[in-house]
């Protein structure tokens, strides 16, 4: 199944989508926008064109685990698109995937205004391959 994964951030919100088969996450754009209230329908819309038949949401834990002001946002976030959309809404820990996607844009020598603009859909991109891990890891339990 398709799944759409989200990155949440103040300004951007970066998007990422695996294939049918669950292999491989792929970036898939960045909602530039402060309403949250837009960035939950655009989310949905975009849930809804790419056929996707779930969604996460990554969950901003710190690195303790515990969970502050970010992560109580993304949960919020989550409950709304749940109450527009008609497939599964699940967290994902994204402690460490930012810091995951810079060392990607290093690698790929990926600077200045071009890094900006995709830092947070490479975020998304590792939330969601994550958790494609993760459910692969449940399968073969």
């Amino acid at each position: 199944m398709k799944i759409l994964a989200v990155d949440l951030g103040k300004a951007r919100t970066g998007l990422a989508i695996c294939d049918k088969d669950e292999i491989l996450a792929s970036p898939a754009g960045v909602i530039s926008d402060w309403n949250r209230e837009r960035v939950i329908k655009r989310v949905a819309e975009e849930a809804a064109k790419s056929g996707a038949g779930q969604i996460v949401v990554g969950l901003p834990r710190n690195m303790d685990g515990s969970e502050g002001e970010s992560a109580r946002s993304a949960r919020d976030f989550a409950e709304k698109l749940r109450s527009l959309v008609s497939v599964p809404v699940v967290m994902q820990d994204e402690r460490g995937t930012t810091i995951t996607a810079h060392s990607y844009l290093n690698d790929t020598n990926t600077r200045g205004k071009k890094r900006k603009s995709v830092i947070d859909t490479v975020a998304a991109t590792v939330i969601l391959q994550d958790y494609l891990t993760y459910r692969k890891n449940q399968k073969s339990r």
